[in-house]
This record gives structure tokens, sequence and C-alpha cells, in this order.
């Protein structure tokens, strides 16, 4: 579990973070949603570390990052994956090697081990025999497979996925969804999502905090924004026509499954 507690960050003048609490669950796919400028990014780069809050704390199952030594901080990182937007696979490196590089940084295994070890990440996301495949030579689904594969090499507690679908088409994107979902199940991992994409929301939200300018406005799960009365909310969520259908015809039966 992560917990947020009352941060606060700005840059200059401007107030990005304005006083949000939030608690992410463990086995969960839990959600960042929001406009652009609402504070995702910074918001996730924070809980990453690689932003230091101007006030407030945040908790890795009751371990305060800001109240542990470096130490203390290393091990936290270990226990954390990362799915970076633009997927971050280093193009010098075959698949193989870029998969073994978290393992190279915070492990002793044995060559044998870490080559066992890429297998079977490969297989969960079904790319086996790529190994020896350089990032510009499969498809950009692939791609992102890669990185969840990198990402989930070394067990992790925490999984975080910055905008995973950015750039997929929509079958891909579903494909990506799943085995995020799927994953987080299987290791009883605490995943943190930071995404617009509203087929993933309402595919595999089962907690979804809402941002708004800085602030939380709303958090609940996929089936709760059907029945919100939060007008921002409705705006970002039922924007196309589509969805308010869907939203229309949900209410109409007064059931989600």
């Amino acid at each position: 579990m992560i917990e947020v507690k009352n941060l606060y960050k700005s840059f200059g003048n401007k107030q990005v973070l304005k006083g949000i609490s939030a608690v992410f669950e463990t086995g969960k796919t839990n959600m960042i949603i929001g406009q652009s400028g609402a504070g995702k990014t910074v918001f996730l780069k924070s809980m990453l570390g690689l932003i230091k809050p101007d006030d407030g704390y945040i908790s890795f199952d009751g371990r305060i990052w800001e109240q542990l030594s470096l130490k203390e901080q290393r091990q936290i990182r270990k226990e954390v994956g990362v799915v970076f937007q633009g997927n971050a696979l280093f193009d010098s490196m075959t698949i193989e090697e870029n998969i073994k590089f978290p393992m190279r940084m915070f492990t002793t295994m044995t060559p044998a081990e870490k080559k066992d070890r890429v297998n079977e990440v490969l297989e969960q996301v079904n790319l086996e025999g790529i190994n020896d495949k350089y990032p510009a030579e499969i498809s950009g689904g692939q791609q992102k497979r890669v990185a969840i594969a990198r990402a989930i090499v070394l067990y992790p507690k925490y999984l975080f996925c910055d905008e995973p679908n950015s750039g997929l088409d929509p079958k891909t994107a579903i494909l990506i969804d799943n085995l995020i979902h799927d994953l987080t199940v299987r290791y009883n991992t605490t995943t943190v999502i930071n995404t617009h994409d509203m087929n993933s929301i309402m595919e595999i939200g089962e907690k979804i905090i809402f941002l708004k300018n800085g602030h939380k406005q709303w958090e609940g799960d996929k089936s709760d924004i059907f029945f919100t009365d939060n007008k921002d909310l409705n705006d970002f969520v039922f924007s196309s026509f589509l969805f308010k259908r869907v939203k229309e015809l949900v209410q109409k039966e007064g059931y989600f499954g």
C-alpha cells in the first residue's frame, strides 16, 4: 500500500499540488486521471522520488520516504518497477540486455540466473524468443511489453505506469491493460497508473483518483463514475457522445458489470 498525505508542490509562484491525500491499494490497479495540467505527472514523479514535495509525505507500507536513510531508500527503489510513457528502452542494447539492466544494478545474480529470469518475464508478456533483437526491430506494442517485462523483473511490490497506452492502437492498448492487471494480481502489486485513456479506466480501473487544478476532486472505482454528480469528472469522462450514451444506459439499468 502507498499512502500520500497532504502533498504540496510548487514551482516558483505556481502551485501544482495542493494538499493531495490518497491511498493506493495493494493488489489493485489504482489510476490517476485528469486533464493536462491537473498535476498528474508531478504527483506520480513525487511518489517515485524524482521530485521532492514542499510539504506532506509518501509512505510505502508504513515507511515514510523522507524519514528513511539512503540505504533504506535504495531498498524501496529496488522494490519499484516503472513503465515509462516512451518505454525508455536502450536502443543500443538487445531486448535481453534491456531487461537485465535492473538486475545488474540491484542484484548479485549469476549470469545464468539473470538469463533464466529474462526468459521467464518474456514468457509472461508473450514475447518468447526475442532476446537478441533490438528495440527498433520490434513493434511499438512489443516494445511496451518489453518495458513491462523489465519493470517486473525484480518482482516489484510497487508498479508505476505513466500513460502505458500512449501511441498504441486500441486492440494493443486492451492487451496492455489486461497484461498490467493480470501481473498486478499475480504479484499482489500496488500498481499506480497515470492515464487519460477512458477505455483503460473503464476496463481495469479498480481505484481511481481524479485530479483537477492540483486538488483531488473525486475518488472511487469504475462503476462509481457512472453515478457521480461531480460535474468536472463528468465533463472529463463523458465528453464523447459514446460515453454519454453508455452512462445513460448504465443509469437506466442501474447496473454496471
